[in-house]
């Protein structure tokens, strides 16, 4: 049998899907408050490949490669937001905080959190053994999202849906559960304007091959937590984490 072409920048791909499935998509539109020029765009987006081989269309028109772009999409405007709004966060602590959003099982709660995967497009196989609630099939739809909006409107519209959909998730420590203790204190104290963060060794203990470090963590130069360790950093993570007591009963 040929295959059927559904190129996204070619009238008539709608000829693959059912009218309620057409339906569906207007549907979703409405509820987003996004309406897509290329409709063909945002059905790409949510095709998986399983449902591609089943109807004989061909392969590059499933998501894969919109989820691609979307990838890259994502990264770039969460690592401009986090850039934004941590002026004080090192490369690596921005590097790591970025991963904590863009990782799979954050993105299945925001495919979720949209319904996402109540239009993924499956195969009856793929329907069958559970790929609705897949993880990776969840995260690939949700990039191909951003691929398919970015395509169609541009990258202010990606940041208009990030700014309603992940950007306030992160400013509520959403994602702070994945970060190390020092990192998620600084999120806080940096998102509530608690004043400056910093870190004292006020002992150390022991010969130098076994030595104990004590430390305390100032907020406004205020003492909020002690903590000790074999190590500096150890000693401050220790300290961040009581701080993190602390400052959970005081202000959240």
């Amino acid at each position: 049998m040929k295959k059927i072409s559904y190129n996204s920048n070619l009238r008539g791909g709608d000829k693959v899907l059912t009218k309620e499935q057409i339906d569906q998509f207007a549907k979703l539109e409405t509820e987003l408050g996004i309406f897509f020029e290329n409709k063909n765009l945002l059905r790409q987006a949510f095709m998986h490949s399983s449902y591609v081989n089943e109807h004989q269309i061909e392969t590059s028109c499933n998501n894969e490669r919109l989820e691609f772009l979307g990838d890259a999409v994502l990264e770039l405007t969460t690592s401009k937001y986090l850039y934004d709004q941590y002026p004080n966060m090192t490369e690596g602590e921005l590097t790591k905080f970025r991963s904590s959003i863009v990782c799979e099982p954050a993105l299945v709660q925001l495919t979720k959190s949209q319904k996402f995967n109540e239009y993924l497009l499956l195969g009856r196989g793929e329907e069958q053994t559970g790929g609705r609630e897949r993880a990776s099939i969840l995260a690939d739809v949700f990039e191909a999202f951003i691929g398919a909006l970015y395509l169609d409107q541009g990258i202010d519209a990606v940041v208009a849906f990030l700014e309603k959909v992940v950007f306030p998730k992160i400013a509520d420590g959403v994602f702070s559960h994945v970060m190390d203790y020092k990192s998620q204190l600084q999120e806080i104290v940096q998102r509530d304007g608690l004043g400056p963060l910093s870190y004292q060794i006020i002992n150390a203990e022991g010969p130098p091959h076994n030595r104990v470090f004590q430390a305390i963590v100032l907020i406004n130069h205020i003492e909020h937590g002690a903590g000790s360790g074999r190590t500096k950093k150890d000693a401050e993570q220790a300290a961040a984490e009581e701080a993190l007591t602390t400052i959970g009963a005081k202000f959240v």
